[in-house]
């Protein structure tokens, strides 16, 4: 990967990035509750299929465990199955085959430790959008925008839990970062539908960001100082085509390989190749999604609800405040991204990571699900890493303003890293079974 840098200064980079990997990793260490460093987590799902392969089954051969307490299974024709991407349990296997159990497997530990590698793939990315010349920063800006990443986001909370629904996160987004990685200018076609597909197996909506590399791979095909931002028509007749369609098959092909190797996985496990299993989930909203389906714009609202306007509650008696279950507005777990809205320049990469992050986003928000129980967005770890990316090369200076509120975005997203899923932080959060309650009552 350090070889889609210029050569001069790598051995710097690689250092700095593994800086980067060491610090986030000792730091969600650090904050890690105890048990999740010890013992398998209660919703050790991805340990759980892995077993289940190892026995030579794709249903976990019986319920599963008690201490899972039925959250998030599905049950069809009698059998119970993992519905959630499987690159995850995959990745799981050899520890798995080696303890003898998913009991005996640490799953929040085990991804934990790959945690820190989205933010040291994001350095490496930025780094390469300085080294190109899409952005006038330093190497200091792309170290600590980085780490912004690391602990001023939702990753970071996320990152600590190890559980089925933040282990998917912390595997997709890292593949994402690596995507991101290669995909800018267009290079390595093979490379980057491979980390695309590995993507989409552990985060469904990173399918998505196929975009950044369609985009970036038609600007590298355009004449040298062809500017597609001021003339869009005219860069479809200066397109070199056949290396357009040569680099697209390449992009193509693995990405093909991964999706048919989902599909077949699918119609193995519920007889319908695009059937995931989410139908049949074992919950308390299922006639929800029996009634408007897994996608809907019905649900567009509550989650632009919860994304754009999820406060605290405060003026409870028993606590300071209050954080609502659904989580806080992703402008206020990272204020940062209010500088996306005024950019000072547009930039090569610009339009191609704007899409993708857009692309990428869509269909979360007409999911039927707002990322429920979490501290802030967590469906915003999918597209994360291009919003950094676009926030680089937007042109606006990280002055005193930006950097207050990055310190208060850490501070913020610390706290959510130490109380969320603790037994002892309990009463910080409201947990209204029905999932309709957004707002404090009045």
């Amino acid at each position: 990967m350090f070889a889609l840098l210029p050569a001069e200064g790598a051995p710097r980079r690689r250092a700095l990035a593994f800086a980067v990997y060491a610090v986030t990793t000792a730091v969600y260490v650090l904050f890690a509750a105890p048990a999740t460093l010890s013992a398998h987590t209660p919703y050790n799902h991805f340990a759980l299929q892995a077993a289940a392969w190892l026995h030579g089954r794709l249903d976990l051969g019986g319920p599963p465990p008690a201490y899972a307490g039925g959250n998030d299974f599905s049950f069809l024709d009698g059998k119970w199955f993992v519905p959630f991407p499987p690159l995850p349990a995959l990745l799981l296997v050899p520890a798995v085959f080696f303890a003898g159990s998913a009991e005996a497997v640490s799953d929040g530990r085990f991804f934990i430790w790959l945690a820190g590698l989205a933010p040291a793939a994001l350095f490496l990315a930025l780094e390469k959008l300085r080294e190109r010349g899409h952005a006038e920063r330093s190497e200091r800006d792309s170290a600590l925008l980085a780490l912004l990443f690391a602990f001023g986001s939702v990753y970071f909370f996320s990152a600590e839990q190890g559980t089925v629904w933040f282990a998917a996160h912390v595997v997709g987004t890292s593949l994402a970062a690596l995507y991101l990685l290669v995909a800018l200018d267009g290079e390595r076609p093979l490379l980057a539908g491979t980390l695309l597909g590995l993507a989409f197996a552990a985060r469904s909506p990173l399918l998505f960001a196929a975009p950044l590399f369609v985009l970036e791979l038609g600007r590298r095909c355009l004449p040298a100082g062809f500017c597609a931002w001021e003339q869009p028509l005219g860069a479809l007749a200066r397109l070199d085509r056949p290396r357009f369609a040569r680099g697209l098959a390449w992009f193509a092909l693995p990405v093909a390989v991964v999706v048919g190797a989902t599909l077949v996985h699918n119609a193995l496990r519920f007889g319908d190749p695009f059937e995931v299993g989410y139908r049949y989930l074992a919950v308390a909203w299922h006639a929800r999604i029996e009634k408007w389906g897994l996608f809907s714009y019905h649900y567009l609202a509550r989650n632009l609800g919860v994304v754009l306007t999820s406060l605290p509650w405060l003026g409870d008696a028993e606590a300071p405040f209050r954080i609502n279950g659904h989580g806080l507005a992703l402008w206020l777990t990272t204020p940062g991204y209010l500088w996306l809205l005024w950019p000072r320049v547009k930039r090569a990469p610009s339009l191609a990571l704007l899409v993708t992050a857009a692309a990428v986003a869509l269909p979360t928000l007409f999911y039927q699900n707002t990322g429920w129980v979490q501290f802030g967005y967590r469906f915003s770890n999918d597209y994360a890493v291009f919003l950094f990316a676009l926030l680089y090369v937007g042109g606006r200076r990280f002055g005193v303003l930006f950097c207050a509120l990055a310190a208060a975005s850490v501070v913020l997203n610390a706290f959510g890293a130490l109380t969320f899923g603790r037994a002892e932080s309990a009463g910080v959060y409201v947990i209204d079974g029905s999932q309709r309650v957004l707002y404090q009552p009045d």
